[in-house]
């Protein structure tokens, strides 16, 4: 079994990426925040070791093997095959080792999941602050913060960080 690990839109639109059945709430424990703009104005969630380790979500891919689902993940994610990580075969992602350990534990013989980094104002590895991102959150207008809004509104109910938070008390977004 194959399967992707997912905490933003991967779990609300997967589009076509070709999930088999539904999503589980008992993934491995990997820190997320909120912490990428990307191209469409959302402030994303991605994998920051700053951040507090929270239980992701996976589901089982319909895929034949580990470099199918690396390649159904990177077009539906629009990017590059070395922005996707992936377990076993691969080595210099962040917690790879707790994810096989948890694949393994779960008898999966293959993950793949998103792996980009914070990018703020157009400067990868920029790890915006929490007032810089409720700002640029803030200053967001038409499609661009309904988009936002969104993309922290439906994000999961257990990715519960320290800037969703925030972003509910400052913007008066729900959880």
């Amino acid at each position: 079994m194959i399967v992707c690990l997912g905490w933003g839109s991967l779990v609300w639109d997967p589009k076509k990426l070709p999930i088999k059945g539904q999503w589980q709430n008992d993934g491995p424990y990997v820190p997320v925040e909120f912490l990428r703009q990307s191209n469409n104005g959302r402030l994303t969630l991605v994998i920051d070791p700053l951040s507090k380790p929270m239980p992701i979500l996976w589901a089982e891919l319909s895929v034949c093997n580990l470099s199918e689902a690396v390649e159904q993940l990177r077009i539906r994610e629009e990017t590059s095959c070395k922005q996707i990580g992936r377990w076993p075969y691969a080595e210099g992602y962040d917690y790879e080792n707790e994810i096989g350990d948890w694949a393994k534990s779960k008898g999966i013989n293959g993950v793949v999941w998103t792996a980009l980094g914070p990018k703020f104002c157009d400067e990868d590895g920029h790890r915006p602050s929490q007032c810089e991102a409720i700002q640029y959150l803030r200053g967001l207008t038409g499609d661009a913060r309904n988009l936002g809004k969104e993309y922290v509104e439906k994000a999961p109910v257990q990715i519960d960080t320290v800037y969703r938070r925030a972003f509910t008390t400052a913007l008066g977004w729900k959880a």
